[in-house]
């Protein structure tokens, strides 16, 4: 890598898919306001938020590039972010249960360059398939605690695992950061060497 990446997000899952894909970073927590604006779409919510927390963490990263992130679940136009309370993740999954949804991660890379910063930014979507869940299952998964923090209210790599029926695009993305698409822009940044 040509300067070392830094990753604004504390999230271990961003840090975990970067790491195996062999990337080298260094990791900067962005503390941005992560409430959707009246009226904004899904799409350009994500893409706003990775922007946000990219040049949140710019501020203080010098010359070294740094990657925002954020990912959100889409059914019927609603935004799912993380859940309110055991209540909302309920209501969620019940929303997401033997049905469709998209996940967004917004992905925002932005190199400060040779005198010149440059912004890249994108968003990839993964459609999901849930199998039906009762009310005992949604009971069991809500009580496990990992609903909770998870955008959605769930972690497809956990225990939810057991309810995605089908996945159509990037399974890391749905983890929350779409490694081919980070890759692919760090190469066209001139930051990995190909």
């Amino acid at each position: 890598m040509v300067g070392r990446l830094i990753l604004a997000s504390a999230s271990p899952r961003r840090a975990a898919l970067l790491r195996a894909a062999g990337l080298e970073f260094d990791v900067a927590a962005a503390d941005v306001d992560e409430a959707v604006l009246p009226g904004e779409a899904a799409q350009a919510y994500v893409q706003r938020l990775a922007e946000d927390k990219a040049r949140a963490v710019a501020v203080s990263a010098g010359q070294r590039p740094v990657l925002g992130a954020d990912t959100t679940v889409v059914v019927d136009g609603e935004i799912l972010a993380k859940p309110a309370d055991a209540g909302d993740a309920r209501r969620m999954l019940r929303l997401l249960s033997g049905r469709s949804h998209d996940v967004m991660t917004g992905v925002c890379l932005l190199d400060p360059g040779r005198g010149h910063p440059a912004v890249r930014s994108a968003v990839a979507t993964t459609a999901v398939e849930f199998a039906p869940m009762n009310s005992q299952e949604i009971d069991w998964y809500v009580a496990s605690g990992e609903p909770l923090d998870k955008a959605g209210a769930y972690a497809v790599q956990g225990l939810a695992s057991r309810f995605v029926t089908r996945l159509d695009g990037s399974y890391s993305n749905v983890v929350g950061l779409p490694v081919a698409l980070v890759y692919r822009m760090c190469i066209e940044a001139g930051l990995l060497l190909s």
